[in-house]
């Protein structure tokens, strides 16, 4: 079903923002992070949600739309919010970019630009989650999703499938070792 596809890469979006976190611990501790996770992490954020993802959501949204203006108006507008969160990945590319250039930037204002996309993404997958989705269960006929479904092109999420493009192995394999050590740590 569509909304638990949404919800299963919001999961792994969320598991991706936690990775970024903890490389920002790293480099606000004076540290040098993985700069090929954090550049991996931005490449994922490019492509998947930007191709697939975004455009999933605003496909369910439209529908959503006409059957219940109210719930929609709720939402918001959900197209200005990608395009902000496409902005504030912008933004950390270049703050990136800059620190791996040697450019003049301060290191807290690195912190600023990353750890507002993380805290926007947290809150925008928070809110499609509690409003959007639920609203769009309630309001969607079986011939809307089936709609949706012939309208949105079939994808697997390249990093979370067995497929993974060679771009996101560094990626898979730090996120792995998170998880390892987080699962070591509750031991």
């Amino acid at each position: 079903m569509i909304i638990e596809r949404l919800s299963r890469e919001h999961r792994n979006i969320e598991a991706l923002l936690a990775v970024l976190e903890r490389e920002l611990e790293i480099f606000d501790r004076g540290d040098r992070p993985d700069y090929e996770v954090i550049r991996a992490v931005i490449s994922y954020f490019e492509l998947y949600p930007e191709m697939y993802h975004h455009p999933l959501e605003e496909l369910v949204f439209a529908k959503l739309r006409r059957r219940d203006p109210a719930a929609a108006a709720k939402v918001g507008n959900l197209t200005l919010e990608h395009q902000k969160g496409a902005e504030r990945l912008r933004r950390v590319a270049r703050a990136v970019d800059y620190v791996l250039a040697d450019r003049e930037m301060l290191r807290q204002d690195v912190d600023n630009i990353v750890r507002d996309f993380i805290e926007s993404e947290r809150r925008h997958i928070k809110m499609e989650d509690r409003d959007f989705f639920p609203a769009a269960l309630e309001a969607l006929k079986p011939r809307d999703w089936s709609e949706i479904a012939s309208a949105s092109t079939d994808h697997v999420d390249p990093l979370f499938s067995d497929s993974a493009e060679e771009t996101f192995d560094a990626l898979r394999a730090r996120i792995l070792q998170l998880e390892q050590e987080a699962e070591a740590g509750r031991r």
